[in-house]
């Protein structure tokens, strides 16, 4: 086997993993050097891959115990989305293709904002893996944040406004901002449905802090007032979005992308929508989201 060789992207998080095929099983030292190396740089990309769903779930469970699709992407009709019957509770179908009417996955081809992935859950997953079956010849790149960084260069007073604080993240609403199916308009941010998770939280692994910020629309942070809460989630929110804390990830097909769900937020740009682009995902149970 060829030897695996670490490339980081330059950017403020990211790096290409060399040597590696998924498509066959992966030892425990190439494992250990794979993990090794998205602790240090949070995200990974495997180019050039050829998985099926079995392998990309084998895969993925090295990482922890696979979790179960989102309610809103089990919803969808995936007959038509090439998923075997034995993995539609653990691959989430992503997708801009439409057929006999009928989207095949979810999302689209329209903006994903900034988010953090399911955080409105109480756990919300350690790890997303996204693998490209096909790809728009432009368009669609995912943007990543290194949530450590974001936190570490707060200034001083930023940082001591947001210790100790915690806040909700919409359950409401998806990260295109479309009310999820079963959701009343919430007007005051008080009331938002979702998890409550501090502001800045203890990465397991590491021991170091990140912000854990979810998504903005609908975020309250818990004790203050209504409007010293939005400027402060803006203030955070202006700081934290800045393009040097973001790598982004022009796809192929091949590619799998992993990212550190505890310390990384990711967006979308839009696409052509008669563009076609098709990704499955899987993602890894997390833990209590503890205060950093």
């Amino acid at each position: 086997m060829n030897e695996v060789w670490i490339q980081p992207t330059g950017g403020a998080l990211g790096a290409d993993v060399h040597g590696v095929d998924l498509s066959k099983p992966v030892s425990e030292a190439t494992f250990g050097r794979i993990a090794e190396a998205w602790s240090e740089h949070l995200v990974l990309r495997f180019s050039g891959q050829r998985i099926d769903d079995r392998m990309l779930m084998q895969f993925s469970a090295r990482f922890g115990e696979l979790d179960r699709v989102p309610i809103a992407a089990a919803n969808f009709d995936r007959t038509d989305s090439g998923l075997g019957k034995d993995v539609q509770e653990w691959v989430t179908v992503i997708s801009s293709v439409v057929k006999d009417g009928k989207p095949v996955g979810g999302l689209g081809s329209y903006e994903l904002v900034w988010h953090t992935d399911m955080s409105y859950n109480p756990l919300p997953p350690r790890a997303s893996l996204l693998y490209a079956l096909e790809v728009p010849p432009d368009g669609g790149n995912t943007g990543f944040l290194n949530m450590y960084t974001a936190y570490e260069t707060l200034p001083a007073e930023l940082k001591r406004a947001v210790e100790g604080r915690t806040c909700i993240h919409d359950s409401s609403r998806n990260s295109a901002g479309e009310l999820r199916k079963g959701f009343q308009r919430t007007l005051d941010v008080r009331r938002t449905p979702g998890a409550v998770h501090p502001l800045v939280r203890l990465h397991p692994v590491s021991k170091r802090k990140a912000l854990f910020l979810g998504r903005r629309p609908g975020a309250y942070i818990h004790g203050l007032p209504v409007e010293e809460s939005e400027a402060l989630l803006d203030a955070v929110w202006a700081h934290a979005t800045q393009p040097h804390f973001a790598w982004y990830q022009k796809w192929r097909a091949g590619d799998l992308v992993m990212w550190d769900n505890r310390c990384v937020m990711h967006r979308r740009d839009a696409f052509d929508e008669s563009l076609r682009r098709r990704m499955h995902r899987t993602q890894i149970v997390g833990e209590p989201v503890v205060a950093g």
